[in-house]
Protein backbone atom coordinates (compact mmCIF):
# COMPACT_ATOMS: atom_id res chain seq x y z
CA UNK A 1 0.00 0.00 0.00
CA UNK A 2 1.53 3.21 -0.80
CA UNK A 3 1.10 6.73 0.60
CA UNK A 4 -1.47 9.41 -0.99
CA UNK A 5 -4.67 7.58 -0.65
CA UNK A 6 -7.40 9.68 -0.44
CA UNK A 7 -10.85 9.17 1.37
CA UNK A 8 -13.86 11.57 1.66
CA UNK A 9 -17.16 11.61 3.11
CA UNK A 10 -20.06 13.68 3.61
CA UNK A 11 -22.89 13.64 6.41
CA UNK A 12 -25.91 16.19 7.69
CA UNK A 13 -25.61 16.87 11.44
CA UNK A 14 -29.20 15.55 12.75
CA UNK A 15 -30.12 15.48 16.32
CA UNK A 16 -28.70 11.96 17.08
CA UNK A 17 -25.31 13.03 15.97
CA UNK A 18 -25.41 15.91 19.08
CA UNK A 19 -23.32 15.99 22.46
CA UNK A 20 -26.32 15.69 24.04
CA UNK A 21 -28.06 12.73 22.39
CA UNK A 22 -24.72 11.10 22.53
CA UNK A 23 -23.54 12.21 26.36
CA UNK A 24 -20.53 14.09 25.98
CA UNK A 25 -22.08 17.03 26.83
CA UNK A 26 -25.61 19.49 27.23
CA UNK A 27 -25.68 21.34 24.27
CA UNK A 28 -27.19 20.22 20.82
CA UNK A 29 -24.09 20.46 18.44
CA UNK A 30 -22.23 17.98 16.60
CA UNK A 31 -20.60 15.41 19.16
CA UNK A 32 -16.71 15.17 19.29
CA UNK A 33 -17.36 11.12 19.83
CA UNK A 34 -19.45 11.49 16.44
CA UNK A 35 -16.72 13.77 14.41
CA UNK A 36 -13.82 11.03 15.62
CA UNK A 37 -16.49 8.03 14.18
CA UNK A 38 -16.31 9.93 11.05
CA UNK A 39 -13.05 10.55 10.90
CA UNK A 40 -12.41 7.09 11.58
CA UNK A 41 -14.89 6.08 9.04
CA UNK A 42 -13.73 8.10 6.26
CA UNK A 43 -9.80 6.51 6.94
CA UNK A 44 -10.86 3.08 6.90
CA UNK A 45 -13.20 3.53 3.63
CA UNK A 46 -10.45 4.78 1.85
CA UNK A 47 -7.76 1.73 1.64
CA UNK A 48 -10.05 -0.64 2.07
CA UNK A 49 -9.80 -1.36 -1.49
CA UNK A 50 -6.16 -2.35 -1.11
CA UNK A 51 -6.19 -4.74 1.43
CA UNK A 52 -6.00 -8.59 0.85
CA UNK A 53 -8.88 -10.57 1.49
CA UNK A 54 -9.57 -11.07 4.96
CA UNK A 55 -7.91 -8.32 6.02
CA UNK A 56 -9.28 -5.18 7.70
CA UNK A 57 -7.91 -2.21 9.76
CA UNK A 58 -8.59 -1.04 13.42
CA UNK A 59 -8.40 2.28 14.82
CA UNK A 60 -5.76 2.91 17.49
CA UNK A 61 -5.01 5.95 17.91
CA UNK A 62 -6.60 9.20 17.15
CA UNK A 63 -5.18 12.96 17.79
CA UNK A 64 -8.27 15.22 16.78
CA UNK A 65 -8.95 18.63 17.38
CA UNK A 66 -12.23 20.14 17.31
CA UNK A 67 -11.85 23.69 16.19
CA UNK A 68 -15.71 25.13 15.87
CA UNK A 69 -19.28 23.50 16.97
CA UNK A 70 -21.44 22.34 13.80
CA UNK A 71 -25.20 22.48 14.37
CA UNK A 72 -28.11 19.93 13.61
CA UNK A 73 -28.72 20.44 9.88
CA UNK A 74 -25.32 21.52 9.20
CA UNK A 75 -23.27 19.31 6.37
CA UNK A 76 -19.69 17.89 7.47
CA UNK A 77 -17.27 16.79 4.88
CA UNK A 78 -14.34 14.98 6.36
CA UNK A 79 -11.14 13.92 3.80
CA UNK A 80 -8.26 11.53 4.84
CA UNK A 81 -4.87 10.98 3.32
CA UNK A 82 -2.64 8.29 4.05
CA UNK A 83 0.12 9.79 4.70
CA UNK A 84 2.85 6.83 6.33
CA UNK A 85 3.00 3.81 5.68
CA UNK A 86 4.98 1.58 8.34
CA UNK A 87 4.25 -2.91 7.35
CA UNK A 88 1.18 -3.13 9.05
CA UNK A 89 0.69 0.60 10.71
CA UNK A 90 -1.01 3.54 8.44
CA UNK A 91 -1.08 7.43 9.39
CA UNK A 92 -3.70 9.29 8.26
CA UNK A 93 -3.87 13.51 8.66
CA UNK A 94 -7.58 14.07 8.34
CA UNK A 95 -9.73 17.47 7.95
CA UNK A 96 -13.24 18.04 8.62
CA UNK A 97 -15.15 21.40 7.43
CA UNK A 98 -18.54 22.01 7.40
CA UNK A 99 -20.50 24.94 5.62
CA UNK A 100 -18.94 27.29 7.62
CA UNK A 101 -15.06 26.56 7.60
CA UNK A 102 -12.66 23.76 8.73
CA UNK A 103 -13.98 22.00 12.41
CA UNK A 104 -10.91 19.99 12.69
CA UNK A 105 -8.13 18.23 12.22
CA UNK A 106 -6.72 15.18 13.35
CA UNK A 107 -4.01 12.50 13.02
CA UNK A 108 -4.95 8.89 12.72
CA UNK A 109 -3.35 5.55 12.98
CA UNK A 110 -4.94 2.10 11.89
CA UNK A 111 -3.56 -1.36 12.09
CA UNK A 112 -4.06 -3.71 9.11
CA UNK A 113 -5.41 -6.92 10.89
CA UNK A 114 -6.27 -10.56 9.69
CA UNK A 115 -10.06 -10.29 10.35
CA UNK A 116 -10.55 -13.25 11.21
CA UNK A 117 -7.32 -14.00 13.81
CA UNK A 118 -8.25 -10.92 15.28
CA UNK A 119 -11.87 -11.89 16.16
CA UNK A 120 -10.89 -14.95 17.84
CA UNK A 121 -8.22 -13.46 20.02
CA UNK A 122 -11.36 -10.93 20.69
CA UNK A 123 -13.50 -13.89 21.37
CA UNK A 124 -10.79 -15.28 23.94
CA UNK A 125 -10.23 -12.88 25.77
CA UNK A 126 -9.70 -13.55 29.43
CA UNK A 127 -10.44 -17.06 28.75
CA UNK A 128 -6.76 -18.28 29.14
Amino acid sequence: MNTGIRGTIEKTVSSEMTAKSVGSGELEVLATPVLIALAEECSWKSVVQELDEGQGTVGTRMDLKHLSATPVGMSVNCTSELVEVDGRKLVFAIEAFDEAGKIAEATHERFIVDNEKFMSKAANKGKE
